[in-house]
């Protein structure tokens, strides 16, 4: 949606063109974010900090709106409204909150969700609390059943602000261009911010949130955690301030501690899974080594989570979000064995079309993958197709790298060539840095579709395609090289088509 028609939305639902004009209730107004964190009330109300949007249970009728403050406030809440009505309805926020362990402050997390939405409709809502300026913003559910929309991606992306732990200004020129595509939501595939190898956590996650708000109050941002999500001492498993300042789909039986570390939900025909692979991930990544945390929760949900979503003729699509990678031909981090171990072989079980990650800082794809090669001590996939143009996904799963999203080291430098991987198949013991050190295999990467040795930075665009009762559904897919500031700056780099039969075609076999 641009400029122009977001001012028809905020005077259709009666926002004042004063307000509008002075970037408090437009959300693609430049200045707006940062002027929004330093705005107070009358009576030094503390301001609305980091307003964002995320899909609730059901994306169809339910959006929850957040956002954060230093300390508590008085009746926050959500007013929320179409363009036809108005903001008619109020929503309270419930309020939590967490302490940062490295600095003993305090961060208030306010969460309303907004239920019984219609689908696939505009809404506008403003954001309150005691006497501070309020905060508006615009939302669109999500449709119900087969219909088209489309969806971005990108991981590890950090903030344009000097003095926070990997900063760079391609982290602010990419939220611009994801803006230009206008997608209905944006996967975030982990490593959001840094902020737990940063100075100041708090500041940093702010600084994340400024940057972003000019897309995050238009539309929900989905992310998964990270191992930079990681923060000592926040919580028993460091993930305390992701898990408050984000309210995600819980799927049913979850415990506090895990809440929000992965979750599942459905747009149109599409069943869109979020993991967090510490839980798997061989590589001591984090503040702290968690693997095994689950003690093989998150695997059994998983399983369980993929064999639902294949018995149900209303879902063709299975996309998954996570941030440790399957593949990868850079030396960077690299590929991880306990994820090849432990989820892996449940893609394949299940028939999982399409896997995002970040973690590797560049862009690269595989060929449909299915099963591993015969005696790979590595379990290297096996290219199951090679055509780079159109990819019938029932043969096997295309994993993405998606790393570009703008930190200050990049690794498309490094990529092998020709390709190769080194695969992370273990640790050493812990070191002088209090750090377990990878222990690397190497194997051929004939799995290797794409790489872009030339750009470092760059986001994916995502067009779902339902097509006709008993013929195919498409996705077609375009990654963006971020080359600067500007919508001239994206230029496309990879584009190409993945296809499966629709799911309600009885007439047809599927990969069941």
């Amino acid at each position: 949606m641009n400029e122009i028609s977001r001012r028809s939305l905020f005077r259709a639902a009666g926002v004042s063109g004063a307000a509008i004009a002075a970037g408090l209730a437009l959300p693609g107004a430049a200045t707006a974010a940062p002027e929004l964190l330093t705005a107070t009330g009358p009576t030094g109300t503390t301001p609305v900090q980091a307003p964002h949007t995320t899909f609730g249970a059901d994306p169809a009728r339910e959006v929850v709106v957040s956002w954060t403050s230093p300390s508590q406030v008085h009746r926050p809440l959500v007013r929320i409204g179409t363009t036809d009505g108005g903001f008619g309805r109020v929503v309270h926020a419930e309020t939590t909150r967490y302490v940062d362990h490295a600095s003993n402050r305090e961060v208030f997390c306010h969460h309303a969700s907004v239920r019984g939405l219609h689908p696939d409709r505009h809404h506008v809502f403003q954001v309150r609390q005691g006497d501070a300026a309020p905060v508006s913003g615009t939302f669109r559910t999500a449709p119900d059943g087969r219909a088209p929309f489309r969806f971005t991606s990108f991981g590890d992306q950090a903030t344009p602000t000097p003095g926070d732990t990997l900063w760079s200004p391609h982290a602010a020129d990419i939220v611009d261009q994801v803006e230009t595509v206008d997608p209905l939501f944006h996967l975030m595939n982990g490593d959001l911010c840094y902020a737990n190898i940063s100075p100041d956590r708090i500041k940093t996650w702010q600084d994340w949130f400024a940057n972003n708000a000019r897309s995050m109050r238009n539309r929900p941002w989905m992310p998964a955690a990270g191992n930079h999500e990681n923060e000592l001492g926040n919580g028993p498993i460091g993930f305390a301030a992701y898990q408050s300042l984000f309210r995600l789909p819980a799927p049913h039986g979850v415990d506090e501690e895990t809440k929000g570390l992965w979750y599942s939900y459905t747009v149109g025909s599409v069943r869109f899974v979020h993991l967090n692979n510490d839980d798997v991930a061989y590589q001591d990544g984090g503040n702290s080594y968690v693997r095994g945390y689950s003690g093989g929760a998150q695997r059994r949900w998983l399983e369980a989570e993929l064999a639902s979503a294949r018995c149900d003729h209303r879902i063709d699509w299975i996309v998954v979000c996570m941030h440790q990678v399957v593949i990868s031909s850079a030396d960077f981090n690299g590929a991880d064995l306990g994820i090849r171990e432990e989820f892996a072989p449940l893609f394949d079980r299940y028939g999982v079309d399409l896997v995002l990650c970040g973690h590797e800082h560049h862009y690269e794809r595989s060929h449909p993958v299915r099963g591993v090669e015969s005696g790979s001590a590595t379990l290297t996939p096996r290219a199951a197709a090679t055509d780079l143009r159109r990819i019938d996904t029932t043969k096997g799963t295309v994993h993405m790298i998606l790393g570009g999203g703008g930190t200050s080291a990049p690794s498309n430098q490094t990529l092998f060539t020709p390709p190769k991987a080194k695969i992370i198949t273990g640790v050493g013991p812990v070191g002088a840095n209090g750090k377990r050190p990878s222990v690397f295999a190497y194997e051929q990467a004939g799995w290797s579709a794409v790489r872009d040795h030339d750009h470092a930075y760059g986001f994916a665009g995502f067009e779902v395609d339902p097509g006709r009762a008993g013929g195919k559904t498409t996705i077609k897919v375009t990654y963006y090289d971020s080359l600067g500031s500007g919508a001239g700056n994206m230029v496309p780099f990879d584009e190409f088509v993945l296809e499966r039969p629709r799911r309600d075609h009885r007439g047809g076999r599927d990969d069941d």
